[in-house]
């Protein structure tokens, strides 16, 4: 069986309490997306989405985005701050009897939640 382009390309389908329908999106492929109210309807046209994208970039000669399906994480995140927030997270963290590493996974972990 080919493998279709599209899926080198992570397609996200979820409820929006805000619109009150479903969302589909391609990050880092296309911008916008679709909706709708059936969530199986909005990722079949967002997949042929995908497909139009990736037609028209090689249509006008450019190369594809790199991949965004499949990719393995290493764990690892280097992150440049300022120095005094530095100092800050260190001090909180201490506080806190943590390590700086153990407090920043908490607090990504509840912004993301």
């Amino acid at each position: 069986m080919k493998h279709k382009k599209n899926n080198h390309y992570l397609k996200i389908v979820e409820w929006s309490e805000k619109d009150r329908c479903y969302i589909g999106t391609a990050p880092g492929l296309i911008l916008g997306g679709v909706h709708g109210k059936d969530e199986k309807k909005v990722f079949q046209e967002l997949c042929q989405a995908v497909d139009e994208a990736l037609h028209l970039i090689e249509k006008e000669g450019h190369p594809l985005p790199e991949a965004t399906a499949g990719k393995n994480h290493s764990g690892k995140l280097l992150l440049r701050l300022p120095k005094d927030l530095h100092k800050a997270i260190w001090i909180k963290a201490l506080k806190e009897g943590e390590s700086i590493n153990s407090l920043l996974q908490n607090y990504l972990q509840k912004a993301l939640a």
